[in-house]
């Protein structure tokens, strides 16, 4: 991907997903803090060769999940914590690359609430995404599937 014959330009989008799961909250949130449970629903698909994967659950602490789809691009995420509140909320900031080509910058949280039955899990994040290389559809769609694999974890399908 060349940013050479492309015009510069910065496209600001938001979204907010929220999923229920009949999950207690512990096991939610131990879903996003310990390595192996993360990497089963975040680093891990059969449409992707994993490459670099890094994990530093603490504020401060730096994620990265780089790899290749096995029909398209090579991806790369790298996510800073910047707050962490256990069984509450998890805030990053965190950039993408495709093909080596810095698409966009982000802002996210995850919230997590008691409800009856289970966990509810919020997520809000704003993206700026760069050059038209990305959307905030594109990154929506990411997202839903990315919540969709930890619904699977957590139902014991992963």
């Amino acid at each position: 991907m060349t940013t050479a014959h492309r015009e510069r330009s910065l496209a600001h989008a938001g979204f907010t997903l929220t999923r229920d799961y009949p999950s207690p909250i512990a096991d939610v949130w131990r879903a996003f803090a310990i390595e192996s449970l993360k990497k089963k629903w975040f680093g891990e698909d059969d449409s992707w060769a994993i490459g670099e994967w890094r994990f530093d659950f603490r504020v401060g602490g730096r994620d990265v999940a780089e790899g290749t789809f096995h029909d398209g691009p090579h991806s790369r995420y790298e996510a800073e914590y910047t707050s962490i509140v256990e069984h509450e909320r998890i805030v990053t900031t965190y950039n993408m690359w495709i093909d080596g080509t810095h698409i966009s910058t982000s802002v996210a949280s995850y919230e997590f609430e008691v409800v009856p039955g289970g966990t509810r899990l919020t997520h809000a994040e704003h993206g700026i995404h760069l050059d038209g290389f990305d959307t905030g559809e594109q990154r929506e769609a990411g997202t839903i599937a990315l919540l969709e694999a930890l619904g699977a974890l957590l139902a014991g399908e992963r």
